[in-house]
């Protein structure tokens, strides 16, 4: 290495003479020299420190990638699972609407009856009350009739009815009235 380093200021004060095209070997060859031992230093000492770092910072970005790759897929399998249970949550609601519009419909129609069938009752129960009365009424008055009636033949026939006779012709007449 220390003849190196004489050799080229040697060679530099040679000065030789020559253009632009000469060559000079000593110099050629301190340069090859050179850069070969240029090249084994950053071989020794930096290119596999800066290999290594290339390496780690490769292998990082593929992890990045493939763990990006796997969130991804974790992604895509969580909506589609999401989007599943969107379309049975759906699906779930539409069938407790469905019962629940099945369900109030039955229990109109058993309202609906029920007051039908109350409504009947309170009818008939009203008919029948009015049937009582009338009843009642028509009863009050055959015997309010049969009284004016025995009072007026009375007043008419008194002096040629006997009362036994009087009474037979208004039971006759009383008889005779329309029944309801």
């Amino acid at each position: 290495m220390r003849s190196l380093a004489v050799l080229l200021p040697l060679a530099a004060a040679e000065g030789g003479g020559g253009g632009i095209l000469s060559v000079d070997t000593t110099l050629l060859w301190a340069t090859v020299v050179l850069f070969i031992l240029f090249a084994w230093v950053l071989g020794k000492f930096a290119w596999r420190p800066l290999l290594q770092i290339v390496d780690e910072r490769e292998k990082s970005i593929r992890g990045s990638v493939e763990s990006a790759e796997n969130a991804a897929k974790e992604a895509k399998e969580a909506l589609a699972k999401h989007q599943e249970l969107l379309r049975a949550a759906g699906r779930e609601r539409e069938e407790i609407l469905a019962r629940a519009l099945k369900e109030a419909e039955q229990v109109r129609g058993e309202l609906v009856g029920k007051a039908r069938g109350e409504a009947e009752q309170v009818v008939s129960r009203a008919r029948e009350q009015i049937e009582r009365e009338k009843n009642q009424a028509i009863g009050e008055l055959r015997g309010q009739v049969a009284d004016i009636a025995m009072e007026a033949a009375s007043r008419i026939v008194r002096s040629s009815l006997t009362p036994e006779s009087q009474k037979k012709l208004v039971d006759d007449y009383i008889a005779s009235l329309p029944r309801a």
